[in-house]
């Protein structure tokens, strides 16, 4: 495979973590591949590719890694998508494909290089990356290559700015007609059938808002702070079992305003370890989903003081309302180390295939854990019809305005 002058670029630079935004059908399988045979090849290297699923690894690179790898291969597991590379100068490299779902089954391994292909569409990306896979690199000193087309301004965003506060890191931006091999006039044939948005991030790989936004009130402008304000504050948090993955968020009050001062974001935890993170916390008092009574009875095991949540109907319906609300006047503000909320705000969409108005029951789990916590605590009779009639004004000026 002969590379583009793009691929090229990236390829030559040696920064040890290389950030790809790119257009579709820009080349980055080519690049993927190009990268990894040029680390298998040559000296014995524990490399492992990413893609969203295990089916896509499948599909996006196996068969192909497998073609330009022929004459080397020594041995390959086709239901594990591994293999063992003889090294040009000796030794043996492992090749690993992996899908991201599974990324907690890397914990305590070791690589010399990983690519992470899809980065946008990764869940949990932060968690996943930063507890599982950078650990994996410590000990070889290894590299590491992100790959994707944006996704609103979602953790691939953040990614992307790392470069301006760490120099491990690279950014590289190129459109799909940075492509030398696709029919220009095929993209702008796309751009006049695509809406201007879709055009915008699918093919010149620009970060846009995503349509159908449940908080689309979200601002990283308007809503996040640096350091918590000189107050007197209650420091209660709203919490979100899950063995796959548990939220607690920890929010400060001073009985108006709601500042989320961190998060505990954690997979592979049961109830019995959340409840002992909360109980030496200092929360008073916690809201949890009250969907688990094991975990909740857990908690009051630990003599944490434990409100009931309302859980019903249009529950959900409520809760985001009261969460909107408080955006929308001001009164809640996110840490800006919360990356996965933060994150979470900016990826929870409305389920356009549904004729009911619900969420996609994904990028909620920290989400959930605030919505419990403000949706109750911020219940006060007394104050409820007049906050209502300032939200719904504020609400349908923000209707009125992204509509013209």
């Amino acid at each position: 495979m002969i590379p583009t002058t793009a691929q090229n670029t990236i390829a030559n630079d040696l920064h040890r973590f290389r950030v790809l935004v790119c257009g579709r059908r820009f080349g980055k399988t080519t690049l993927a591949v190009e990268e990894i045979k040029g680390k298998v090849l040559y000296n014995p290297k524990n490399v492992t590719y990413f893609a969203t699923t295990y089916q896509q690894a499948r599909d996006i690179a196996w068969e192909l890694l497998k073609k330009e790898l022929a004459a080397a291969i020594i041995s390959s597991n086709e239901s594990r998508l591994e293999m063992k590379v003889r090294a040009k100068y000796g030794g043996v490299s492992l090749l690993q494909l992996r899908g991201w779902e599974a990324v907690e089954a890397e914990r305590g391994k070791r690589n010399d290089f990983i690519v992470l292909d899809e980065v946008a569409s990764m869940r949990n990306f932060w968690t996943g990356w930063n507890e599982v896979l950078r650990p994996t690199l410590t000990d070889t000193k290894g590299e590491g290559l992100f790959i994707s087309t944006p996704s609103g301004y979602n953790h691939f965003y953040d990614l992307c700015n790392l470069e301006l506060k760490d120099t491990d890191y690279k950014t590289f931006h190129f459109t799909t007609y940075d492509n030398p091999f696709i029919p220009v006039d095929e993209i702008d044939k796309a751009k006049r059938e695509l809406s201007q948005e879709q055009f915008l991030q699918e093919y010149m790989a620009s970060f846009q808002k995503i349509q159908g936004l449940v908080y689309k009130e979200f601002s990283r402008i308007k809503h996040l702070y640096d350091e918590l304000p000189k107050r007197t504050f209650t420091k209660i948090a709203g919490i979100d079992f899950g063995y796959h993955q548990a939220a607690v968020i920890d929010i400060r009050t001073d009985g108006n305003d709601y500042f989320v001062e961190d998060e505990w974001y954690k997979s592979e935890r049961t109830e019995t370890q959340l409840a002992e993170y909360v109980a030496v916390s200092g929360f008073n008092p916690v809201y949890p989903d009250p969907e688990s009574a094991n975990g909740v009875e857990e908690l009051r095991r630990k003599g944490i003081n434990v409100r009931e949540v309302a859980k019903g109907k249009d529950s959900v319906k409520h809760g985001i309302d009261k969460v909107r609300e408080v955006l929308i006047n001001g009164r809640l503000k996110i840490n800006k180390k919360c990356v996965n909320l933060i994150s979470e705000f900016e990826m929870y969409v409305y389920d356009e295939d549904s004729e009911s108005d619900k969420p996609i029951k994904e990028h909620d789990h920290a989400l959930d854990a605030l919505r419990y916590a403000i949706m109750t605590h911020d219940f006060k009779p007394e104050l409820q019809q007049a906050q209502q009639r300032q939200f719904e004004v504020m609400k349908a000026r923000i209707s009125q305005d992204s509509s013209r």
